[in-house]
């Protein structure tokens, strides 16, 4: 398993910022498995919300990157699988702390509110901030039904 591989996803409201994800990406030397969507045409975010979140649960990708308007209905279909740690972030500070203290493996943006600098600054600390451990861990075992 590589773990320079993305797994990204998005609705046509995401669309855009995932583009910004993706050439960061590619600027950084990360690989990226994108599971839709290809275009900003509507369509709903549970369907790549889904491949994602299978794809994590599977072990097929350790972590990802979604985007919709708000980041609220990707991020809870996100977090329907058990495997899954989706935090929404809408400021550094908050997609720093999903990995600190959470170990998310994936960030979620909300595409309508924020900028492309806020949206490259989140994906560069969720990729390069370490999980705590420690009591942290004792947390997050603590999170599946």
């Amino acid at each position: 398993m590589d773990n320079k591989v993305i797994g990204l996803a998005s609705d046509h409201a995401g669309y855009e910022k995932k583009q910004i994800v993706i050439e960061y990406l590619k600027s950084k030397g990360y690989e990226y498995k994108d599971f839709g969507c290809f275009s900003a045409e509507s369509c709903d975010y549970a369907d790549p919300a889904h491949l994602l979140g299978s794809a994590i649960d599977n072990g097929d990708i350790l972590r990802g990157i979604a985007v919709c308007g708000s980041g609220n209905g990707i991020n809870m279909t996100l977090n329907k699988h058990p495997k899954v740690r989706a935090a929404l972030c809408w400021i550094e500070e908050i997609a720093s702390l999903a990995r600190q203290h959470n170990d998310a493996n994936i960030l979620v943006m909300p595409g309508r509110f924020i900028d492309e600098e806020l949206t490259r600054k989140m994906v560069e600390l969720f990729l390069t901030t370490p999980f705590e451990g420690g009591r942290h861990l004792t947390r997050i075992n603590k999170i599946p039904l």
